[in-house]
């Protein structure tokens, strides 16, 4: 049998079954991966991103066209062995939240080439902001100052004697330093990823789907400042519910907070839309 034989294209055509069978086990260790980390806030968007993904593939099961190339089925074989290669690893770091992509894009390589990759947009799109915007962010930038400033304008608005220099807050009975992973940007990505998930599952007029994405951009930044703003009183007066806040089972609050205001407003939005195709249809008819 010839090399080129074992990525014929004419294999996984034939066989969605197989196709499906890798992109499952791919995912299943993506999640074994994340919740070994552990990273439970991660772990529970994951779930929720991937049930969003598979609802969408199910729903065009039928539609789908497998017609991949020796040249794309190599390139997505490379990627899955890439996935696997980094699941043996001690140290994912960065590379942890980029695998869920990178197993659905060779996965879509395998099936449909380069050329039928369009049919799977949905689903890439939603896993891509699942994790590669986290990635660049912890990479390239850095809102611990931002954070720091916004934390304190809330307490100077509230009353506290506040004092902010950088990234430390000083308030007469402590202080805090706002490091980068307290920044909220986690917080920020999760709740734009949401957005996204919205956006594709639940679509609205185009003219507004930039703001909902700015929208939900703020609204984890001042999720996120109420939070800080509240472990800065908290670390002076009440040591363990600032523990709990900070890193513990109550610190994920806030990111559920977030996603269920983003839930009612864009929930809103959809109503608005809603009833302005219904006065159009009524005036028509008329």
């Amino acid at each position: 049998m010839k090399i080129t034989d074992l990525v014929s294209p004419k294999l996984f055509k034939t066989e969605p079954f197989w196709l499906l069978s890798i992109a499952a086990g791919l995912e299943a260790i993506c999640l074994t991966l994340v919740w070994k980390a552990p990273d439970i806030g991660h772990l529970g968007m994951s779930i929720l991103f991937l049930f969003a993904t598979g609802s969408i593939l199910w729903d065009k099961r039928h539609t789908l066209r497998f017609e991949s190339d020796v040249f794309s089925s190599i390139v997505g074989l490379l990627l899955i062995i890439w996935v696997l290669w980094q699941s043996t690893t001690q140290n994912l770091e960065h590379t942890l939240r980029l695998l869920s992509f990178t197993s659905a894009l060779g996965v879509g390589l395998l099936a449909s080439g380069f050329k039928g990759l369009k049919q799977y947009w949905e689903e890439l799109t939603i896993l891509f902001f699942l994790g590669i915007p986290s990635v660049l962010a912890d990479l390239f930038l850095d809102i611990s100052p931002l954070s720091a400033k916004f934390a304190s304008l809330l307490l100077w608005y509230l009353g506290f004697e506040v004092t902010n220099i950088g990234v430390n807050i000083y308030l007469p009975t402590g202080s805090i330093k706002v490091v980068h992973n307290c920044s909220g940007i986690d917080t920020i990505n999760y709740i734009l990823g949401i957005s996204v998930i919205a956006l594709v599952m639940f679509p609205i007029a185009k003219s507004k789907r930039f703001f909902v994405a700015i929208f939900a951009i703020l609204l984890g930044f001042v999720i996120n400042g109420g939070r800080i703003a509240m472990l800065a009183i908290m670390e002076g007066t009440n040591k363990a519910a600032f523990d709990s806040w900070h890193g513990g089972q109550a610190s994920y609050s806030y990111g559920v907070l977030g996603i269920l205001i983003f839930g009612i407003v864009y929930m809103f939005l959809l109503k608005q839309e809603e009833k302005q195709v219904e006065n159009i249809e009524n005036s028509s008819n008329s």
